[in-house]
């Protein structure tokens, strides 16, 4: 095997990197693995450990990963329970069948070689996501990475191994997916959310039940029916994962669509005496985007974002009907004069959910020009004139109130 950077040492390119040059994709990081090494050796060549419970390394130059061949056992519960063994010992074969999936078991030689004792290749060109061995079932992260990868690989056409769907399935049913933490499934649904196709990855965990443990305010859509009239899918749990594909193909912004598949979950708590119909669903919609944006631990402007989209998507709908009273009051609920991209923002997240529905797929949403025409008109009235006429706090908040619905009874066209 070629050597790198002339250090001597005995490294091949492993994972991703190898799996995407192959697939033709861009391939933007690469991990390194490294044979017949120690941590001093590593170390006294002047790479940078930065592993803390196994020995990885940073080449001082091109600061690219490089992991000393190990091996892992079970010593408890989650995704943090192993113990990993790395010495000069273990072999690239030992090192491939302890990963995740067949496709990220490959390896490279430096010069481009395609190392792959398993013939784990035949599975990439088949486009299947397979597990490589049952030490799969020891990290119950894997049940969200599979679901990942299937989100970031879905324009490749790749399905779902049977076997790696049981499996997944068993982990589930088995509680292995309570011990993750907030940090890490959030880690993984970032990445998913920022895929081609992040539906995908929702639709895999809800197969194999993963859905109902780690986002049960997102299943407890599923089942619950709309008015066919509006909603063709009539299920609002498809619905919502077509408003999020329709988002994905919209924007690659992480947030709105985030806030795209929180922005029904009221609809679950519609009394069923109540179906198809879901009056109030936004308001009663705001307690579980919270909960689970909490449980999750995901950014605070993201959060927001999400409630704010949940309580208000409702009215934006109607933004065609509203009087000038009510539409400034829109206005001004979104922060639309101050924070106009957050606005836009929450526009966007409605436009998808406008589109998130059977055979409208790509519709127009004029309820959004109508709100961005009349935020521009209001956007000129100037609170000084009210501060000249000596009005004070609160005073000067409702004439300005009342000069921009005077303006836009004025000025604003049906």
């Amino acid at each position: 095997m070629k050597t790198v950077h002339g250090k001597g040492l005995n490294c091949l390119i492993v994972g991703g990197a190898v799996r995407d040059q192959l697939l033709g994709r861009p391939a933007n990081d690469r991990d390194w693995v490294v044979l017949g090494s120690t941590p001093e050796e590593m170390t006294r060549r002047g790479f940078q450990p930065v592993g803390h419970d196994f020995p990885v390394f940073l080449h001082p130059k091109t600061r690219e990963e490089y992991a000393l061949a190990r091996t892992e056992r079970k010593s408890g519960r989650g995704h943090q329970g192993f113990a990993f063994h790395a010495d000069p010992r273990v072999t690239l074969e030992d090192d491939l069948l302890r990963r995740d999936l067949t496709i990220n078991a490959l390896a490279q030689t430096a010069d481009g070689v395609l190392v792959d004792p398993f013939n784990f290749k035949r599975d990439l060109d088949a486009r299947i996501l397979r597990h490589v061995s049952p030490a799969f079932k020891e990290d119950p992260l894997r049940v969200l990475r599979v679901a990942r990868f299937a989100a970031q690989l879905a324009t490749e056409g790749f399905t779902l191994a049977p076997e790696t769907r049981d499996l997944m399935q068993t982990m589930t049913a088995e509680g292995e997916l309570e011990d993750l933490t907030a940090e890490r499934v959030w880690q993984e649904t970032q990445k998913a959310l920022a895929s081609s196709a992040p539906a995908r990855y929702f639709d895999i965990l809800r197969d194999v039940g993963a859905l109902a443990v780690l986002f049960p305010e997102v299943d407890a859509l599923f089942g619950v029916p709309q008015p066919e009239k509006y909603h063709p899918e009539i299920d609002s749990g498809i619905h919502t994962l077509q408003a999020l594909t329709a988002a994905a193909r919209m924007t690659k912004d992480v947030g709105i669509r985030f806030a795209v598949l929180c922005h029904d979950l009221g609809k679950a708590l519609t009394p069923p005496e109540e179906w198809p119909r879901h009056i109030d669903h936004e308001a009663r919609g705001v307690a579980p985007a919270a909960a689970l944006s909490e449980r999750l631990r995901v950014p605070k402007t993201i959060k927001e974002l999400a409630i704010l989209v949940t309580a208000q998507h409702g009215r934006v709908h109607k933004a065609l009907e509203m009087r000038p009273a009510t539409l400034v009051d829109l206005i001004e609920s979104l922060d639309g004069l101050r924070r106009p991209e957050r606005m836009e923002a929450v526009l966007l997240a409605c436009h998808a959910d406008a589109r998130g529905r059977s055979g409208s797929e790509d519709c127009d949403y004029p309820q959004a020009d109508r709100v961005r025409a009349a935020a521009e008109l209001i956007r000129s009235v100037s609170p000084e004139a009210f501060v000249a006429q000596g009005l004070k706090g609160l005073e000067i908040k409702n004439a300005l109130h009342q000069a921009r619905v005077q303006l836009l009874a004025k000025q604003l066209p049906r």
